[in-house]
């Protein structure tokens, strides 16, 4: 194994040098597993193959769910392992993982231990990646803070901004194409960033509160997870995190470069902050006005942060004027909140990215007044108690559907302040009886948002299917 330990110890040293069929090439003579034969490692797959390499597809998946995929890959020399046990006796020199299997999965382990090198597709990316990469993570934020930097940096007019990560297409398979010029903009969750061995130049925490918890054992395992974003920096490298959240500043004690902070609540010194309303850049405790957020097109106090966070992010790298005109004008990402439609007065969001009760608190917070709220689904072993309480505060009407209907359903009926009625709720067991009841529900003036507070996959492939479902329905009422 040792030949394949120092490929990757090369790789870390001498990124900018290796291109990526160079980098797979040094696989040939090694046997290499890739788990997971979703969007992100398909290209992999076939990378992997059309250079000669030994390559085992590993798929929970069945052959008949796979379909033509299974049948491709095998044409092109792939064997195959799906269905239960597809990690059995899993023996091969390198493993590529998918993000949703996490690195301390018995077989995982088990390989490890018998000198297998485990790995993915985005620490691949970091391995050959030969220019600036900032990434971004948190548990809300992550995906509008990522869209925010990369089109402020855009505005700026600097060289060509790359965005992947956990949006976007996976950057790995562009890597060639990317000079040392360039930036690159990632979005990382935790099960991406678990077992990363190196962390972005810049490193930007949005905030952290509970999430993921069906899959990590507890907080702290998530809190850990997340770290790995600043915890291989470099001196000269970059943090920005939340000020207001005690998660995020406690991580800056432990960063190893240097750190800039984003705060609604207090000034910084060295960072950006909100005061009277007004959006200010510290440097060494030097203060400029950025903008005024009562300009900021996105609405919510989330989005406030949200843009402090990019603000933070490209200091050094684009100018405050930039900075302003992408707030005033960028309008937002697909599923965050995305306004659909108005029909007979009553405004329709689409807010399928809410998957936690965190991100659902936040949208009901971006309204003045009370909302009819569509939420449920399949939950993370979150407790929706906190969730119960905004809802008694924000909603009007509630319409319940998915697994975690009751959930839901039992932490408003018991929150303080509950009375009968207040909010109305209504469960339904299919979808889109759900969006119809919430119409049904709304008059002139009204608002209604699909903020589900948990994942899409009790019903759908993913959110984007969900949200995508929602606009379809109300498109046709």
């Amino acid at each position: 194994m040792g030949n394949i330990i120092e490929i990757f110890i090369i790789s870390q040293k001498r990124g900018a040098l290796l291109k990526l069929n160079e980098y797979l090439g040094k696989f040939k003579g090694k046997r290499v597993a890739v788990v997971g034969a979703g969007v992100s490692n398909t290209p992999l797959i076939e990378r992997l193959l059309n250079l000669g390499v030994d390559t085992i597809v590993c798929d929970k998946r069945s052959r008949d769910e796979l379909g033509d995929t299974a049948t491709r890959f095998e044409s092109m020399g792939a064997h195959l392992r799906l269905g239960d046990g597809y990690l059995d006796g899993l023996d091969t020199d390198v493993i590529f993982r998918t993000p949703g299997l996490m690195p301390w999965h018995p077989a995982l382990q088990a390989a490890v231990q018998r000198g297998a090198v485990l790995t993915s597709e985005v620490e691949a990316f970091f391995d050959i990646c030969r220019c600036k990469t900032i990434g971004i993570t948190g548990s809300d934020g992550k995906t509008t803070t990522t869209s925010v930097i990369a089109e402020i940096l855009r505005k700026e007019g600097r060289q060509t901004i790359h965005v992947g990560g956990n949006i976007g297409t996976p950057l790995l398979y562009e890597a060639d194409n990317i000079s040392p010029d360039d930036i690159a903009v990632l979005e990382l969750s935790s099960f991406q960033l678990v077992s990363m061995r190196q962390s972005p130049n810049i490193a930007i925490v949005t905030n952290l509160a509970p999430n993921h918890l069906d899959v990590h054992k507890d907080m702290v395992e998530y809190a850990d997870a997340k770290s790995h974003i600043f915890m291989h920096q470099k001196p000269t490298d970059r943090g920005v995190f939340n000020l207001d959240n005690e998660y995020t500043r406690n991580y800056a004690k432990s960063v190893p470069g240097m750190v800039s902070f984003f705060s609604r609540r207090e000034k910084v010194r060295d960072g950006v902050y909100l005061d009277s309303g007004v959006i200010y850049q510290a440097v060494d405790g030097q203060s400029e006005k950025i903008i005024d957020a009562s300009e900021i097109m996105l609405p919510g106090v989330h989005n406030i942060e949200n843009y402090m966070a990019a603000f933070a992010a490209v200091r050094g790298l684009a100018e405050r004027d930039a900075m302003a005109e992408t707030a005033r004008t960028f309008k937002g990402v697909s599923h965050r909140i995305e306004l659909v439609r108005e029909l007979n007065g009553v405004r329709y969001y689409n807010d399928s990215i809410a998957s936690s009760p965190t991100r659902t608190m936040a949208g009901l917070r971006s309204f003045a007044q009370k909302v009819i709220l569509i939420a449920g689904g399949k939950d993370k072993g979150v407790p929706f108690d906190e969730l119960g309480a905004e809802i008694v505060k924000h909603v009007k009407t509630l319409v319940l559907t998915g697994h975690a209907a009751e959930q839901i359903r039992d932490a408003v009926t018991s929150a303080n302040g509950y009375k009968h009625g207040s909010p109305e709720i209504i469960l339904e067991s299919d979808f889109k009886d759900a969006v119809i009841a919430a119409s049904k529900a709304a008059h002139d003036g009204d608002i209604v948002i699909m903020s589900p507070a948990c994942t899409s996959f009790d019903q759908f492939k993913n959110f984007e299917e969900r949200g995508n479902t929602f606009i379809e329905i109300v498109k046709g009422l």
